[in-house]
């Protein structure tokens, strides 16, 4: 018989016995939608992991220090840094020379400090020391303004330009908090606080320091804002609003210091000291081109007795997580599966005591044993196929409505499941799986079936 000849009969033995096809097909569409939906629950989380991993840690880039000497005893004492393993201007131009470094430049902190306009507003904003130049090449973009060359002036990025309300209304809020801290109105009137938008382009900043011992305010000399950053398209804007930052060149950091004062308020203020004049830097920020030449630029850098680290081995941990519940998930869809082919394998099994007649009719015409397995094989694989067709859709409609629900509660849009091209094959190629084996004992019992005596008995 020829292939076409096995569809033809296998069609019409399931068109004869519709309920127990259904049922069984039925069996194998929900084992199939299992696997498909467990499988997309998992890719989903681990892609919005990643995502917001993404947002708040850069996978691209790498940080680079001077390498440690050693640890004193004293567990308060300060990492020895070796000289010869320092971080030198010589050594950071070496480094921008690497093949996939986009860029390389100081991004230290100076501090986190209350900001002030002119206007009297404030805000708070974390101070960074950079080569405002390289900003660009770092994945910033302008949205007011352009890096300028003149002196005391600096670049916001777009959550820096949030948040500057009057401090007494601020302040009044806080004392409404403290008599009443239930009251849900007032915190939030707070959070609309932070989410008032400013124009700080052009416009003159002071940070703003509080004197321990005096309670005294003391203010910076004022700044000019000079640019305004773009929002990052990875970034939502919640999210931004919450990163405030406030780029000054490591000219203008040297000069603050010099302030009447001023004082760096950065964890580690000793270690945390960029000056625009001396010959090596506390740390570096590298930009890669691509996150699959992190290990060889890393390894480079390390080969000039530096520390170099990246964020990947946190990517790598929660892929391994995921990884973990995709087997889980796959699991309980082939445990599934695997009850939906008991059914199938009885009722393929009581098909072949039903049509022993039939068996027997075309063994005495001819038919070899092979056909006769042939024949009960495809008819239990189209039962997979059409079990596996039916899981589709009715894993598409289960995520149709996951997403729904999830939609309705007020979620972002980032936060949709989503089904893969290539879990839509693995549950097919496992429902026809399932139905092949499944039909492997009823056609071996078929064929083994004796014409004469099925057809005497019959």
């Amino acid at each position: 018989m020829r292939f076409g000849d096995y569809i033809r009969i296998s069609f019409d033995q399931l068109r004869r016995r519709k309920v127990v096809t259904m049922l069984c097909a039925m069996g194998i569409s929900i084992g199939c939608a299992a696997i498909v939906v467990a499988m997309s629950i998992g890719e989903s989380a681990a892609q919005y992991s990643e995502m917001q991993m993404s947002r708040w840690f850069k996978l691209d880039e790498i940080t680079v220090s001077p390498q440690s000497a050693g640890q004193s005893g004293d567990p308060s004492a300060k990492p020895e840094i070796d000289e010869g393993s320092l971080l030198t201007s010589q050594k950071l131009e070496l480094i921008r020379t690497f093949p996939h470094v986009l860029a390389a430049a100081p991004m230290e902190e100076i501090g986190h400090y209350q900001t002030k306009l002119a206007n009297g507003t404030s805000s708070y904003a974390q101070v960074i020391a950079t080569d405002l130049n390289s900003l660009q090449a770092f994945g910033h973009q302008m949205r007011l303004g352009a890096v300028s060359d003149l002196p005391q002036t600096v670049i916001a990025n777009f959550g820096a330009t949030f948040g500057y309300v009057d401090e007494k209304a601020r302040q009044s809020l806080y004392d409404k908090l403290r008599q009443n801290p239930y009251d849900d109105e007032i915190y939030k009137q707070l959070e609309n606080l932070d989410r008032l938008p400013a124009n700080l382009y052009q416009q003159s900043i002071q940070f703003v320091q509080y004197d321990q011992q005096s309670g005294r305010e003391m203010l910076s000399p004022p700044l000019r804002v000079t640019g305004v950053l773009k929002k990052p398209d990875s970034q939502t804007d919640n999210m931004s609003m919450n990163q405030k930052i406030i780029y000054v060149s490591l000219e203008t950091a040297e000069w603050l210091r010099k302030q009447p004062g001023f004082r760096p308020i950065a964890s580690d203020a000793s270690m945390n000291t960029v000056s625009a004049s001396v010959e090596h830097y506390p740390l570096v920020t590298v930009k890669v081109d691509s996150q699959q030449h992190i290990t060889q630029v890393e390894n480079k850098i390390k080969q000039l007795r530096l520390t170099a680290r990246n964020n990947l081995e946190q990517k790598e941990r929660l892929e391994k997580q995921f990884a973990m519940v995709r087997t889980i998930a796959l699991g309980i869809g082939l445990f599934v599966l695997f009850i939906a082919s008991i059914s199938i394998v009885v009722a393929m099994t009581m098909s072949t005591h039903q049509r022993r007649r039939q068996i027997g009719i075309m063994k005495v015409l001819g038919a070899n044993l092979r056909q006769i397995r042939n024949m009960f094989i495809v008819e239990a694989t189209l039962i997979g196929l059409l079990g596996g067709i039916m899981g589709v859709i009715l894993s598409h409609w289960i995520i149709w409505g996951i997403n729904g629900l999830v939609l309705s509660s007020g979620a972002e849009a980032a936060e949709i499941l989503f089904i893969a091209p290539w879990i839509i094959p693995l549950g097919m190629f496992f429902a026809i799986i399932t139905g092949i084996l499944a039909g492997l004992y009823p056609a071996i019992n078929a064929s083994r079936t004796d014409a004469l005596t099925a057809i005497r008995r019959d």
